[in-house]
């Protein structure tokens, strides 16, 4: 039984505005909120610890709106988006936030901002948002385990946790590690494990990561290349590599890597994957996660025999 809470007319005496004469002055603005939470139990326990507390709420936003200096609602509108969903059980939120006192001449109504935001845009900011190929590609990807190479903060273990994948994030950055950890067990027991593992400590023999345990392996902007034969010897047969990096043009153009070694030759990605079938294959100037980071990569999809 899906039920939407309505709270209207919430209202705060704000300082908000674009100039300094106009944030000096405690102005009125009102908030309205619906939202979505796991409230099922809540119809038949008539018990306040199955829903969400509306005072509690309310409150939150009082202390966020009064205490804080703004010089945009849009802004102010996007703290209270973000406390809801760290703070309460919120699962989907609509919520309009207002000036009913705008500083425009000859006009009486009001101004504001409304947002419509879920608990995945919420955690997918928190993590960082997947590279386009991966969303492209996933439904190529066979259901399984998932090695994740270089996993960081776990932008893309994250992604394949949330929709039924069991990822094993290995990385040597015990901090990304650590939130990553923290995340998925707030998030409820998600399917993630994680390994600190230095790849590159010994420049000849790489760490084992086993034989034929995963289904899937993704390396997203990392690159060692002696790391390969490890990668397709832990990969499953039938299982499939999920690999996008840097080309050395971005690094010619854009001067990113500032090591050219970090960066793949044209084609060369193709030789380490040869003794695979490729399913997918470009080189090209690609859209990273959001439309204003572009790099050259290249980007392969192949599957084990």
């Amino acid at each position: 039984m899906a039920s939407t809470i309505v709270v209207k007319g919430i209202q705060l005496q704000a300082h908000c505005g674009v100039t300094e004469s106009e944030r000096s002055q405690r102005q009125p603005i009102l908030v309205d909120l619906s939202f979505r939470c796991p409230n099922e139990a809540a119809f038949q326990s008539d018990q306040l610890y199955d829903t969400v507390d509306y005072a509690t709420i309310t409150q939150c936003i009082r202390d966020i709106g009064e205490n804080r200096r703004y010089s945009l609602l849009e802004k102010l509108t996007e703290d209270l988006c973000e406390a809801l969903f760290q703070h309460f059980t919120v699962t989907h939120l609509k919520i309009w936030v207002r000036k009913t006192r705008a500083p425009i001449t000859d006009f009486s109504g009001s101004v504001g901002i409304r947002l419509i935001r879920s608990r995945q845009d919420f955690l997918q900011a928190q993590y960082g948002y997947p590279s386009p190929f991966l969303i492209t590609q996933l439904p190529r990807l066979p259901r399984g385990k998932v090695l994740d190479v270089a996993t960081g903060q776990g932008r893309h273990a994250y992604f394949l946790a949330t929709r039924g994948f069991s990822v094993h994030g290995i990385d040597r950055n015990r901090e990304a590690l650590e939130f990553l950890n923290t995340q998925a067990q707030e998030e409820g027991e998600l399917p993630i494990t994680t390994e600190y593992i230095d790849l590159e400590t010994n420049d000849l023999t790489p760490p084992d990561l086993g034989t034929e345990i995963y289904d899937v392996i993704l390396i997203f902007f990392y690159l060692y290349r002696p790391l390969f034969p490890q990668l397709l010897k832990a990969l499953k047969p039938g299982g499939v590599i999920l690999y996008e990096t840097f080309l050395l043009e971005n690094h010619l153009q854009r001067q990113h890597p500032r090591r050219k070694e970090f960066c793949l030759e044209s084609n060369e990605l193709l030789t380490f994957l040869r003794h695979c079938h490729i399913l997918h294959y470009d080189e090209g100037d690609h859209r990273g996660a959001s439309q204003a980071h572009r790099a050259f990569t290249a980007r392969a999809l192949a599957r084990k025999p």
